[in-house]
């Protein structure tokens, strides 16, 4: 029999489809069961079309038949077949797709859609005819053997690889085609056995193919226990016997596919837990089926608990990505932003446009219209579960409330108004954490500002001088305690119109135009006091003045330039040699009974006066939160006014 020649007539060709367009060598299982699925689907079609050849959906199958001892792993299906020129231009011509041209036909005939949701399956997968060739990753020869249905004759296609195919009269009973791999050896860099063991078939059927419409059966060995074994002790473990029964490897039909009403939350939690290996349900689960021009169903899920790794750069975010229920992408990242990482689930597509392996998306429209819609339902769905059920969202936002303040921080505050609605924070005004838009409800007719305080805990801003005048006045305080938070502010600049002010750090303007006038007097009239006091300090300080804002404490330090005293922290934390310094004002209380023995000192003793003056700036570095740069001369200095 003479060997024919690919008519691609290019051994690199080949080489180049087995060894560069595929990443894994397990992805050949994957795309020899597409093509069988798209098989059956012409098959189903046809019996569809022409209800005299009394064929079911259920008649139709695809089985595995690994030989460990032969070393050949045979897949077969009983779907349309293919003749002798069908082998010879499908199979001896490398890119040709014979599913691409069903497709093609399929799409140029008049069907109504409502008879094609019917039942007619239209979502071929195969388009590129190349994914047969992947067999040859894992096998040294390659033999199909194939009958049309409804034909008497079966023909049989063979190869080794780039050197050419055969094409003979073959014997084979009933139609569909068998695919028969010869494994390779096993090497020292790959394992090639593992395709001819059963747990290890299940399992890439399991990651790649679960959702073939189709049942994929394989013969599997199993144990059980021998019952009434006679003469056994009653503490012996159970005489065990092996059996051998048909099994069906796949799901077929995922849960996205089915109508919502159809799914029981217990459903959706138990698929999460088995599907992303979670021990908890999720606190969210998100449902979405559309249809327009990009037609998609997605199911996705927001975790109880940010996972060990989730706050570490090994993370990696993304949805399992599947087109016509076959598995593309196990992360697909494009699919989910970074301020969403936390969500997990998968989207399914059979508008998406694929690169030639499948194991790659081509970046186009399709994906970012998904991209884009998955995104403002996510938002929609937190936005909503805040609104519904508070309790639940607090203790969701106690584990992803960081990554939303991460993402309005994130490109410049690209995202900040998509994500400013969903923020938490603690505040004076209740023991309960509360959003923008309910401080905004509560703020006072005159308020022009939203104002907040930073600190390390809540009780340390509490105590903070610098809020005691909010607080004589009524206005509530939003409490950032993380380091984070003042960033967030910055970028966000204000929130409906109102502007975000800090305590620590910004003129808070509370004062009466009598109050600023009379300020201003004491500001000149203890101008040689204030300058007594910064010069006492010396660098420390950028500047001494009295203020009006304090009312129990003597002092308080308050940032200037643009870096609080939380960013100055934060910042040290991470990058310790930077020493990246805010601006300090210290600021006097001329009320405070300190401040007329200051007055008093300066006039009479100059050199216990210093000693006052650079305690209660060492005072306000304390209350600010901040490391003095020396305790044990801020004792010294304690014992000596002593």
């Amino acid at each position: 029999m003479a060997k024919k020649q690919f008519k691609a007539q290019s051994k690199r060709m080949l080489d180049l489809m087995i060894n560069s367009v595929y990443t894994h060598k397990e992805i050949f299982l994957r795309e020899i069961i597409s093509n069988a699925s798209d098989a059956l689907d012409k098959l189903c079609y046809k019996a569809f079309t022409d209800q005299s050849l009394g064929l079911a959906r259920s008649d139709f199958f695809i089985e595995l038949k690994p030989d460990e001892e032969a070393r050949t792993l045979t897949i077969s299906d009983n779907g349309i077949g293919m003749s002798k020129d069908e082998l010879e231009e499908n199979l001896g011509t490398i890119a040709k797709s014979g599913s691409l041209d069903f497709k093609q036909e399929l799409a140029a005939e008049d069907i109504p859609e409502g008879e094609r949701q019917a039942g007619a399956p239209v979502d071929i997968i195969g388009q590129f005819g190349v994914g047969f060739y992947s067999a040859f990753m894992v096998a040294d020869k390659v033999t199909v053997i194939s009958k049309v249905y409804g034909e008497a004759q079966a023909w049989k296609w063979e190869s080794t690889g780039a050197d050419g195919y055969t094409v003979s009269l073959a014997e084979k009973e009933s139609p569909g085609t068998d695919i028969i791999m010869c494994i390779k050896p096993d090497s020292e860099q790959d394992s090639y056995s593992r395709f001819l063991q059963e747990f290890g078939l299940l399992s890439l059927v399991k990651k790649y193919s679960d959702y073939i419409r189709y049942p994929i059966r394989m013969q599997t060995t199993r144990s059980r226990p021998i019952e009434n074994s006679e003469g056994k002790e009653d503490d012996a473990p159970p005489q065990m016997e092996t059996y051998t029964e048909v099994e069906t490897l796949n799901s077929m039909v995922p849960i996205w596919q089915r109508n919502k009403s159809e799914v029981s939350a217990e459903e959706l939690a138990g698929f999460y837990k088995e599907k992303f290996y979670d021990f908890e349900d999720p606190v969210k689960s998100i449902q979405v089926d559309a249809e327009g021009a990009v037609s998609y169903k997605a199911l996705l899920f927001v975790p109880a608990k940010a996972g060990y790794d989730y706050y570490t750069k090994d993370y990696q975010r993304g949805l399992q990505l599947y087109s016509s229920g076959v598995l593309i992408m196990d992360k697909c990242a494009d699919l989910v932003p970074e301020h969403f990482r936390f969500v997990r689930g998968v989207v399914d597509s059979p508008d998406l446009s694929l690169n030639i392996s499948r194991e790659l998306l081509q970046h186009d429209r399709q994906l970012g219209v998904i991209a884009r819609a998955i995104e403002r339902k996510i938002k929609n769905e937190l936005l909503s579960f805040q609104r519904d059920d508070r309790e639940a969202y607090e203790k969701f936002y106690a584990q992803f409330g960081l990554q939303l303040k991460y993402g309005v921080l994130a490109n410049f505050g690209k995202d900040k108004d998509n994500l400013k609605d969903l923020l938490l924070f603690a505040s004076s005004d209740s023991d309960k954490l509360t959003t923008l838009a309910e401080y905004r409800t509560r703020m006072k007719d005159e308020q022009k500002d939203i104002y907040f305080a930073t600190g390390d805990t809540a009780k340390i801003i509490e105590n903070l001088p610098q809020a005691e005048r909010l607080r004589e006045k009524g206005l509530e305080i939003l409490y950032f305690t993380h380091e984070v938070d003042e960033f967030v502010a910055q970028t966000l600049g204000s929130y409906d119109e109102k502007p975000l002010k800090s305590a620590n750090r910004d003129e808070l303007d509370l004062e009466t135009e009598d109050e600023k006038t009379a300020l201003k007097q004491q500001q000149e009239e203890h101008g040689q006091l204030l300058d007594f006091v910064k010069q006492a300090i010396g660098e420390g300080v950028k500047e001494v003045k009295l203020t009006g804002k304090l009312r129990s404490q003597p002092a308080c330090l308050t940032a200037g330039g643009g870096l609080s005293f939380e960013m100055e922290k934060y910042l040290a934390a991470i990058s310790p040699d930077q020493q990246a310094k805010a601006e300090r004002t210290l600021e006097l209380n001329t009320e405070h009974v300190v401040f007329e023995k200051l007055k008093a000192l300066h006039t009479s003793d100059q050199g216990r006066a210093e000693t006052l003056a650079k305690i209660l700036y060492n005072q306000a570095v304390l209350m600010a939160g901040l490391t003095l740069e020396n305790p044990a001369e801020y004792s010294r200095l304690v014992l000596e006014l002593l």
